[in-house]
């Protein structure tokens, strides 16, 4: 499938797009092979690009003081990654971004952005239903983070995100989750124990 069939398949399924329109859309974005372990986010940097992901898988993390890491995002195909913060403000990172797997992003730079929104409305709208899906999203974490135990939320992640368990480490996932791997461990023990 080429850039162009991938990004678009992708936004027609929230606005439809003409052919002319799918062209200027797609020739918008770069293609960008990664490798594993290869970062395309790093603290103090200001991120000059969203990504979509169209093969591998990625981990956005924060690193404390005491050099203790947090996971606040996973993305997989289909899903885009980047510290939004850093991208939307054009200011500094403050999250790394790495590759779990050897991966494809589709790359579309602030400036290229903020021009496919001028020119069209469908392209703007696009967008919107993108911040719109992550501030909900954003908000359902941090409620289920507050009010769920360890082995709900846990429960919650496998329920909807099956895909992603197999294919991140248990590490990320723990911190992802708001716990120890080894309690993580103890959890998933108990769960096979119950089968």
């Amino acid at each position: 499938m080429t850039i162009n069939n991938k990004i678009v398949e992708y936004i027609n399924r929230s606005v439809n797009l003409t052919d002319q329109e799918a062209d200027v859309f797609s020739a918008a974005f770069r293609e960008v092979k990664i490798k594993k372990r290869q970062f395309i986010v790093q603290p103090n940097f200001v991120v000059k690009s969203r990504n979509f992901v169209t093969e591998g898988s990625f981990r956005a993390y924060v690193v404390d003081d005491k050099g203790q890491d947090s996971t606040i995002a996973f993305a997989i195909e289909d899903w885009w990654i980047t510290d939004y913060n850093s991208y939307i403000l054009q200011k500094p990172a403050t999250m790394f971004v790495v590759a779990l797997e050897d991966s494809v992003i589709l790359e579309i730079s602030y400036e290229k952005e903020q021009a496919l929104k001028q020119q069209n409305h469908k392209f703007e709208t696009f967008f919107r239903i993108r911040a719109e899906r992550t501030a909900a999203f954003m908000q359902q974490r941090i409620i289920s983070n507050l009010t769920l135990s360890a082995e709900e939320r846990y429960e919650n992640f496998i329920d909807r995100y099956p895909q992603i368990v197999q294919r991140v480490p248990q590490y990320a996932l723990a911190s992802y989750l708001g716990m120890t791997t080894e309690f993580l461990s103890r959890i998933r023990n108990k769960k096979t124990a119950k089968k």
